[in-house]
């Protein structure tokens, strides 16, 4: 997850060295950009949800702290 954050940071630091895109365009990307970091948390927070015990362990995460993040709304980090 920190390596997507850091591409989705470096790819908005490359467009702010640009030259400025029209408004609209910027707003599009920021939307687009928020939007994708939505969708990889739902995905995450489902897969995440469906994962049985021995795999929680395996990966180091017990069942609460599991089920407690799976319930997490997408929009909050």
């Amino acid at each position: 997850m920190s390596q997507t954050r850091a591409l989705i940071s470096s790819d908005l630091a490359y467009l702010d060295a640009q030259r400025p895109m029209p408004l609209l365009a910027t707003l599009a990307v920021r939307v687009a950009v928020k939007s994708s970091k939505w969708a990889l948390r739902y995905r995450t927070r489902q897969t995440l949800k469906d994962l049985d015990v021995h795999l929680l362990h395996d990966i180091g995460v017990s069942p609460d702290a599991a089920e407690l993040e799976a319930n997490k709304r997408f929009w909050r980090a």
